[in-house]
């Protein structure tokens, strides 16, 4: 039996593996591409100009690289520490109208993004945080902190807050509370966030198009000018890849740790006979 569950995930990890990466096949062809006219299945000629034009500084794709990384990475920290203490005060205090709490902080989800991106705009035209990277940065909260809450809120549910008042109660200091307690108690429900969070913000288009005003440019918005103004298929293949690589990466480190934290109640594997009758005795 267990032979078999092995050969089924190989085989259920194999179809998944190729779903996933056969859209992608069609870039990395077309990223080394130097001709390929139709009716031609494979390119008829290779070559790396797309990928020295990438590193030309007149292209600013590394500019953009870095502009994206930059807010991925602040949306990612803000918007988890943000969603941790929103999801906190509903869970362990429920605080009064609770759940209309619930609703205005999981509203950017429900609304229309078109609609959502409009409003939002507005706002910050009038407060004065349009076309500039503070102002693209706080609006990509706006749709990763219903994520972000939605997380940590299933993560509070479980928590016993028991534990917090124990190391209180022996003295233990809040900083060394939240150091040894809170944070590596809720540190996989904080990692998927921050992940989830850094996911949205890395992949957002509209907003920044709308708040950062053609300024601010990011790997997505010269990806849709490039797609849509050049035609140049070779250099629109090495963006989609540029912008599909670090999502990939950090979704495999993200669970390759939660894996490692895994609780042992959480692993799938029956314990064996021997292990039964040990704990038995």
């Amino acid at each position: 039996m267990n032979r078999l569950n092995k050969v089924g995930r190989s085989a259920g990890f194999t179809v998944l593996a190729v779903w996933v990466a056969a859209p992608v096949l069609p870039l990395l062809l077309w990223a080394f591409t130097g001709r390929w006219v139709y009716p031609a299945l494979l390119p008829q000629d290779f070559s790396t100009r797309a990928w020295a034009r990438v590193a030309d500084p007149q292209q600013q794709v590394l500019d953009a690289l870095g502009t994206s990384l930059a807010l991925a990475s602040c949306t990612a920290v803000v918007g988890t520490t943000l969603g941790a203490l929103a999801a906190r005060g509903l869970v362990l205090y429920a605080p009064p109208a609770a759940g209309l709490l619930r609703v205005l902080l999981l509203a950017p989800v429900l609304v229309p993004p078109f609609a959502l991106a409009v409003g939002v705009q507005e706002m910050f035209v009038r407060a004065g945080l349009a076309d500039h990277a503070v102002g693209v940065a706080l609006v990509h909260l706006v749709p990763a902190l219903p994520y972000t809450v939605l997380v940590m809120t299933g993560a509070h549910a479980t928590y016993d807050i028991r534990l917090e008042h124990a190391a209180r109660t022996l003295g233990a200091s809040r900083t060394a509370v939240l150091r040894n307690v809170t944070l590596p108690l809720l540190a996989p429900a904080l990692l998927a966030a921050a992940t989830l969070a850094f996911l949205v913000s890395w992949s957002e288009y509209l907003m920044t198009v709308l708040v950062g005003g053609g300024l601010v440019t990011t790997l997505p918005l010269l990806l849709f000018s490039t797609a849509a103004g050049s035609g140049n298929q070779p250099l629109t293949a090495v963006l989609g890849i540029l912008i599909a690589v670090p999502p990939v990466l950090l979704f495999g480190l993200a669970a390759a740790l939660l894996r490692r934290r895994r609780a042992p109640w959480a692993d799938p594997t029956p314990p064996s006979p021997r292990t039964e009758r040990a704990a038995a005795s």
